[in-house]
């Protein structure tokens, strides 16, 4: 069949869709990471309690889209999408009129699960039906639409909670997620090039298998998970730290604070480009160490140097995700897309653990204990990256097919 090319008018409606999906995929899973000081006061909970309600939805996040990307191969792209952008939006009306903080957080488990079906398909839909050179405009398109549904869900939360309350910034996301969730209905063009088929489990499970054999992919799989785990923790306690004595921040200037995510949409493709001329180990490491020095500035007691450290820390996290990730698909010798899952598997992990364990430094250590936690999290990722050019220089391992073959024959 045929595929999309750029300047056609599928082309553009099939862009608008994934923007649209993207923008709310990353609207919702992110509209509570400001909220936090809030459920806090009100839940009368600690800060370690309260970052549950973004490192659950994350962790199960990141289980569902391993589960989400096979059954679509049997159910289909587009169905498959759809359900799931519509059960989070109706979840976040849910989510919204919480009355405890344990329904809160139960509804959050199940919306990480339905929002898993976007993010494990979406790339595996446009590149299906993108042609080639049309493609890195498309996947373009869809990554700025999840940057801007981050930066943008954070912002409104935080804003909103401080001029009415948490409800209402939720119910507002929430009709924001249905009418994104329309337009992608509307916009989206049925597949043209997906052939469903059987899943195909020993496959699966041997191709898997292969991948976590790899100490190449192992380290990079590493990287992901420290970088966001990092990340994470620190803009889960910074709201804490601002909106105390002696800044006393509004939760509305708190919510601002995310404007600085929009660097991430520069940093990927520039330091993507860096690293193919310089070499990837090198900027790998360069990125790890803006995300360490944008930490450690964090810890001065002027206002000024804490908000400047904020968009070097993001700089150096969005820079080694880009490479870390870009890395996998080149290291992966067969199911590209698997290697792929299995990075943004330990890459939200990172955030639901390192969220978490933020929160239990915070509340013994302080604000100098989190920072001494990412420090921690960043040496590990040195000694990854430092590592990952002798792994590389070793084959990948190969899928062990005659086991599987035989296991199949009994």
């Amino acid at each position: 069949m045929g595929h999309i090319k750029q300047g056609t008018a599928t082309f553009r409606k099939t862009n608008l869709a994934f923007f649209a999906a993207g923008f709310n995929t990353f609207a919702i899973l992110y509209s509570t990471q400001p909220l936090m000081p809030e459920f806090t006061k009100e839940f009368g909970i600690s800060p370690t309690m309260a970052s549950l309600s973004l490192s659950l939805t994350t962790i199960s996040l990141s289980i569902s889209m391993l589960i989400f990307g096979t059954v679509s191969e049997v159910w289909g792209r587009k169905p498959v999408m759809i359900s799931s952008m519509l059960a989070a939006s109706l979840l976040s009306i849910l989510t919204a009129c919480s009355t405890s903080y344990e329904t809160l957080l139960l509804y959050r488990i199940i919306q990480g699960i339905s929002l898993g079906g976007l993010p494990s398909i979406a790339m595996a839909y446009l590149g299906e039906e993108m042609e080639p050179k049309s493609l890195g405009v498309a996947m373009g398109l869809y990554i700025s639409g999840n940057s801007l549904g981050a930066v943008c869900g954070r912002i409104l939360s935080g804003t909103l909670t401080d001029l009415f309350n948490w409800h209402v910034a939720m119910g507002t996301i929430s009709l924001m997620s249905l009418v994104a969730t329309l337009v992608f209905w509307m916009s989206l063009p049925a597949s043209q090039n997906f052939h469903a088929r059987a899943p195909e489990l020993r496959k699966l499970a041997g191709s898997m298998l292969a991948h976590l054999r790899d100490p190449a992919l192992l380290c990079l799989f590493g990287i992901g998970f420290l970088s966001l785990g990092s990340n994470v923790a620190l803009y889960n306690y910074i709201g804490y730290v601002l909106t105390a004595p002696p800044y006393s921040l509004s939760q509305t200037l708190v919510g601002w604070i995310f404007i600085v995510f929009l660097v991430g949409m520069f940093a990927s493709v520039w330091m993507a480009k860096l690293a193919e001329k310089f070499g990837r180990t090198k900027m790998l490491l360069v990125s790890l160490l803006l995300t360490l020095i944008g930490a450690c500035l964090t810890l001065d007691a002027h206002l000024a140097v804490i908000v400047a450290g904020l968009p070097i820390l993001t700089f150096g996290f969005f820079g080694s995700h880009s490479i870390a990730s870009g890395w996998v698909g080149k290291r992966a010798t067969h199911d590209k897309a698997q290697a792929s899952s299995l990075y943004l598997f330990f890459y939200y992990a990172g955030s639901s653990i390192g969220g978490t364990m933020g929160g239990l430094f915070w509340s013994s250590l302080g604000w100098g204990g989190v920072v001494a936690m990412i420090a921690g999290f960043m040496t590990v990722a040195f000694v990854f990256a430092t590592k990952l050019s002798k792994a590389i220089a070793i084959p990948a391992p190969p899928v062990l097919e005659k086991k599987w073959s035989v296991a199949k024959m009994k």
